[in-house]
């Protein structure tokens, strides 16, 4: 364990540890939300709703965890379910890397763990995705193991509570927080002591309009007895994510059937079913994606490196459709549309395409940006 004071934090004596414990959790009894994910023990139920949690607001997520549960109700379920499957399920909520880990974690489970979740601190963070805050939460409410779950709302409150002077976005800094939170956290409740802070941080002391005279511990907090809320928590401004246009193309055959295309490269959105996107200026060789680009080489007309690469002659319309952008966490993507009519159901492109009715996309896992250019195009032909 950290020496705090080497950071300059001063811990509280045991007795005021006590009464903060209880001051807290008095509240959280009194006011807790009830969240489907409170009524079980299930490991697997709270680790699907933590992981979910991550970057995703909890009334977003209620559905998708019901609706996951529903089809993948035990570890062997999705260990075993098609990729398409769990992208489908996952559709929407981003940051797919983290289902596909949770997918290999419950592989884990089935080779290692005879199907069973894990019941030790150190078995659980073994887990493929399962980082300290997960390992934590998941340790402590479904286990009763005191276990810090350290996220950035925790991070937030305790930066108040004791005028912390370090960024909390910075990785090295988690070890400051996970020290204070092995002092403070309740050993009887650590689950529902891990969950309070949770919500107070997402709530009366969020990031943005934080309300620190309704605080259970404004009493204990420095920085509102100080005067210093607005300076605390320290943490830099993100960068801004890198700009990137695309050109989307919805390309519709005689049959009304339009042309997706599954990227099947690793990294961003891989796995996923979208209207073939290409980025402007560049150039695509003929026996790659239009997911991989070529940067090396302007392209003068970009729907003639689309014929190109898939073959056919395409009948250009004049129509204009309402840009598309999409901000992931480094890129913001710009997405121009334009709309072509073929004659042929012939595909010869390399890559893997389909031609797929309307009717038959609830079939396919499509991305946010997908989505958004679909969007975008009925609203515009009034559909």
């Amino acid at each position: 364990m950290l020496d705090l004071k080497e950071y300059g934090i001063e811990m509280w004596p045991e007795e005021k540890i006590q009464a903060f414990r209880k001051a807290l959790l008095d509240w959280y009894d009194a006011n807790k939300r009830d969240l489907p994910w409170r009524r079980t023990r299930d490991p697997y139920a709270i680790w699907v709703s933590e992981i979910m949690l991550q970057q995703t607001r909890v009334d977003t997520v209620i559905p998708y965890y019901e609706r996951f549960l529903h089809h993948l109700p035990t570890i062997s379920d999705l260990a075993q379910a098609p990729e398409e499957v769990i992208l489908k399920l996952w559709e929407g909520l981003g940051y797919y890397s983290r289902v596909r880990n949770m997918q290999k974690a419950a592989q884990q489970m089935m080779e290692d763990f005879n199907g069973k979740f894990p019941t030790t601190h150190a078995e659980i963070s073994s887990l493929k995705g399962i980082g300290p805050y997960t390992a934590g939460a998941i340790s402590s409410i479904a286990f009763d193991l005191p276990e810090p779950a350290v996220d950035g709302n925790v991070m937030r409150v305790l930066s108040r509570l004791f005028e912390v002077d370090y960024d909390i976005g910075v990785p090295t800094n988690r070890k400051i927080f996970q020290t204070m939170m092995e002092i403070l956290i309740d050993p009887d409740r650590p689950g529902d002591f891990n969950q309070a802070l949770m919500d107070l941080g997402s709530d009366i002391e969020s990031p943005v309009n934080p309300r620190p005279q309704d605080s259970p511990v404004k009493d204990f907090s420095a920085a509102y007895l100080n005067g210093t809320m607005d300076k605390y928590p320290i943490k830099a401004p993100k960068k801004k994510p890198v700009p990137v246009a695309y050109q989307g193309f919805i390309i519709r055959n005689k049959d009304n059937q339009f042309l997706l295309e599954k990227n099947n490269e690793a990294g961003l959105l891989s796995g996923f079913w979208s209207f073939p996107l290409l980025e402007k200026g560049a150039v695509v060789d003929k026996q790659v994606s239009l997911f991989e680009v070529a940067e090396e080489t302007v392209q003068p007309d970009i729907r003639q490196s689309f014929t190109e690469h898939y073959g056919m002659t395409v009948d250009w319309q004049d129509e204009e459709f309402d840009s598309v952008q999409h901000i992931f966490s480094h890129r913001k993507w710009q997405i121009d549309l334009i709309e072509g009519l073929v004659d042929t159901i012939e595909l010869s492109a390399p890559n893997e395409v389909k031609w797929v009715s309307v009717e038959d996309f609830p079939k396919y896992p499509f991305a946010k940006p997908q989505q958004k250019m679909w969007e975008s195009y009925i609203k515009a032909k009034k559909l």
